[in-house]
């Protein structure tokens, strides 16, 4: 499989072509399993009202246009939810073990809901779970209901003076986690030695300072003009330079099996590392194929101004 590429397909089949121990850092933003586009939806008791869309939610514009599920469910089948994300990671993570070297990262965002699920399916697979950083990505739309609108509309309007102030849903969701596992090093080494002999295994403190973040696993960066309009959860491109610079060196090789409208690979690129990604929806690739050849010759062009000035 050639590096510096985007390939369309599916990630566990088409990883099979990467040799074992050859990828620095996999950095991926995953669905998250909370059936917010048709993509995310990662378990098998659906139905018509699924993704479909209230008058309500029509008139919200671009936001939460379509249908989840309420935590509660609408069937006993809706508990399995959460077991079946796990079996889903499950079914790829043990190819991401082969694949990277000892001592490297892996970065996952995973949403909050079915995060544990995330972990535990990694570490059952073999990865350390190192921690988990706080993405405050600051601004977040809300739909947390107001309850008295519901009795509003019951017209039980004792009920929704008596509930005023009070809300059916979750606080404003400005905090994202962001999973850091790492492939564990030799038995019986050190770390240190790891990174000898890998290059991987530590972190640049020095780059949490260049992205204007403390030393600690709170990282607040907003998202940019440019990083909105290609992907329904689009990632900051500086988020993903952050955490690339964060865990590898200049020349290695990055990984997103998850690329949606590559992100992580843009970054990779202008970081000059080399890069892997995959990608499925085949609107999502072409977006990538677009996005990556601007990238590249932008950076090309930046390479060569460089040369000339010396």
């Amino acid at each position: 499989m050639y590096i510096d590429n985007i390939y369309n397909g599916d990630c566990r089949e088409l990883i099979k072509n990467i040799e074992n121990n050859t990828i620095d850092l996999i950095l991926s933003d995953i669905p998250y399993g909370i059936s917010t586009e048709e993509w995310d939806v990662l378990h098998s008791n659906t139905n018509s009202a699924l993704l479909g869309a209230s008058p309500a939610q029509l008139q919200a514009g671009n936001i939460f246009k379509k249908r989840g599920k309420p935590l509660n469910g609408w069937s006993e089948s809706d508990k399995l939810i959460p077991k079946q994300y796990y079996d889903w990671v499950s079914s790829w993570v043990g190819n991401w073990l082969n694949v990277i070297k000892p001592g490297g990262s892996v970065f996952v965002f995973a949403g909050r809901r079915l995060a544990h699920r995330c972990i535990c399916a990694f570490e059952d697979a073999g990865f350390i779970y190192k921690d988990m950083l706080g993405w405050n990505k600051q601004k977040a739309a809300h739909r947390a209901q107001h309850i008295s609108c519901v009795f509003d509309r019951r017209q039980d309007f004792t009920s929704s003076q008596e509930w005023a102030g009070w809300k059916v849903g979750n606080l404003r969701p400005v905090f994202e986690p962001i999973l850091w596992f790492m492939k564990p090093y030799k038995i019986g080494g050190t770390l240190a030695d790891n990174v000898l002999e890998y290059s991987l295994g530590a972190y640049n403190e020095g780059i949490l300072q260049k992205y204007g973040q403390q030393t600690n696993n709170i990282i607040t960066i907003e998202s940019e003009k440019g990083d909105k309009g290609l992907h329904p959860t689009q990632k900051p491109l500086n988020l993903m330079k952050l955490l690339i610079e964060l865990t590898t060196r200049e020349g290695q090789t990055i990984l997103d099996p998850f690329a949606g409208s590559s992100t992580t690979l843009v970054a990779a690129l202008e970081l000059n590392r080399h890069f892997i990604g995959f990608e499925q929806n085949k609107k999502y690739f072409d977006v990538s194929l677009k996005r990556l050849e601007e990238a590249k010759n932008n950076f090309e062009t930046s390479a060569h101004i460089t040369s000339i000035g010396g």
